[in-house]
Parts: structure tokens; C-alpha cells; sequence
């Protein structure tokens, strides 16, 4: 397909998917999250599209859904991720023929007695209801004395691992194994450094890994990170692992708990 070629557009695709499942019973509700959550909504986003069903109805529902989707176009592709049966989630990615190739739909289909369906605005945004029938589906809110504690945590592990681990980077340098060496540096090092940026600065999404940083981080941060991940030569690569290792002790000596509370109190 050419870009001149005619495209679905994403208000179809919504469209359909809300016509197609508010009438169904075992329907309780469909909102759309992701980038519509958090206002972010561009040409390369796609459609997180979270339903809620009985827990007996989700191969009918995604029978349902799949009508809807070949309804505007024909799908493509199906990619299907699977989850722990107890988490009572479902999905399924789905590419399709006559839409911009960004526009994927990420399919998230909960049964009502799941406990968790990602919802809490802290941290997921503000969910886009195309309807909740009855008020079937409530927005939960972080508990934050929980949340804290579990970053406190995460905090020490942290700390722990890159102390034992992050001279991996310099074993591969002294081998010549430059491959081995850039796979460590990104794993120990800079992985972990972006997470205690995240405790830093917007500790809300300490977890989120590269997702949103651009939007979350000052600017300045995320250009001195962006540098660090780009390397020129050997030399340039041994002065950024430096760096790095440097930089992560410091930020990791910043994330202090009371601090941590006070973002949190402000999201």
C-alpha cells in the first residue's frame, strides 16, 4: 500500500469497535488508554483499546471485535501475547491492510472479575470511556504508601545489582569482546540508570523503562541520557561507561523518600 492510497482512519476503526460491542449484554465497558490518556494523541500512535467482559465471554468477544475490525478493513496480521490466566487479561495486536501501519490496534480484553485493569490515572492517565455501563468498571487510585515502598525497594536492588554487575561492561573491554561489552553497558548501566532518573525526577513511572521519557524528564536529562547511548569508537565507549557508572551513583544518592512522596503527592 502507497502513501497516496486511501487510509482508515482512527475515528473509524473507535467507531466501529463502540458500535459493535456497546449493545452486547456481556459487554461492560471499552475505553481507550495510551497515548489518548495522557492527551498525546499523534500520527504514529495507535489504539489501546481495554474492554471488560463476563468471564465466560472472551473467545465471543473477540469474535466480535475481529468482525469489527474486517468491517473497515481487512486484518493483516494477529499477534497475540499471552498472560497468566489469573490476571484475567486477554490480548491481541492487530495489524490492518487499509490503515497507516502505525495505526495498530493493542487489544486488551479484562474478565469483570480481574483485579487489576490498569486504570489508576497515576499512572496510566485519565482512560477514555466509550462507555461503562452502570459504572460497571471504577477508577482505582495508587495506594501510595504501597507504591513508595515497593520504589524504596526496587531502590536497593538497584544498587545491589549494579554493584556486583556493572564490572561486566570492563571483563568484556579487557577480552576485546565489544559486542559482550555494549550489551553489558546497556543492561547494567544505562538501563539502570534510566530507572533512577525516573525515581528522581517523575517517580510515578520509575517502572515504565523508555516509555514516555521524552514527555517526563527534564530536557536537559534526557540529552546528557541520549548521549550516553550513543557511541562513536572503543575510546568513546570506555569514557561513557565512566560516566555512567558515575552518574547513576549520584542520581541513585538522590532519591530520597520524602521526596519521592512529595512528587507522588503532586501527580
Amino acid at each position: 500500500m502507497n502513501d497516496a492510497e486511501p487510509r482508515v482512519e482512527r475515528s473509524v476503526v473507535w467507531r466501529s469497535l463502540t458500535y459493535a460491542l456497546e449493545p452486547v449484554a456481556y459487554v461492560h465497558a471499552l475505553w481507550e488508554a495510551g497515548a489518548a490518556a495522557f492527551g498525546r494523541v499523534d500520527p504514529w500512535s495507535d489504539i489501546d483499546a481495554y474492554v471488560v467482559v463476563d468471564d465466560d465471554r472472551v473467545p465471543d468477544v473477540f469474535r466480535v471485535i475481529e468482525a469489527a475490525l474486517e468491517g473497515v478493513s481487512p486484518i493483516e496480521q494477529k499477534y497475540e501475547v499471552t498472560h497468566p490466566p489469573e490476571s484475567g487479561l486477554f490480548q491481541a495486536f492487530y495489524r490492518l491492510r487499509d490503515a497507516s501501519p502505525f495505526l495498530i490496534v493493542d487489544l486488551a480484553v479484562f474478565t469483570r472479575s480481574a483485579r487489576g485493569k490498569y486504570l489508576e490515572p497515576e499512572l496510566h492517565g485519565k482512560a477514555v470511556f466509550a462507555f461503562n455501563k452502570a459504572q460497571a468498571v471504577e477508577i482505582p487510585h495508587v495506594d501510595t504508601v504501597r507504591f513508595v515502598a515497593a520504589l524504596m525497594e526496587r531502590k536497593a536492588h538497584l544498587r545491589a545489582r549494579f554493584d556486583m554487575f556493572h564490572i561486566f561492561v570492563e571483563k568484556e573491554v579487557h577480552r576485546g569482546n565489544w559486542v559482550e561489552a555494549m550489551d553489558a553497558y546497556r543492561a547494567i548501566v544505562l538501563d539502570s540508570l534510566l530507572e533512577v532518573l525516573r525515581m528522581k525526577h517523575n517517580p510515578v513511572h520509575y517502572s515504565f523503562r523508555s516509555r514516555y521519557v521524552h514527555y517526563e524528564l527534564p530536557l536537559e536529562v534526557v540529552s546528557r541520557f541520549q548521549r550516553l547511548c550513543y557511541v562513536r569508537d572503543q575510546h568513546d565507549f570506555q569514557e561513557k561507561y565512566r560516566e555512567g557508572v558515575k552518574w547513576f551513583r549520584q542520581a541513585l544518592g538522590e532519591v530520597e523518600e520524602a521526596e519521592v512522596r512529595a512528587r507522588l503527592g503532586a501527580t
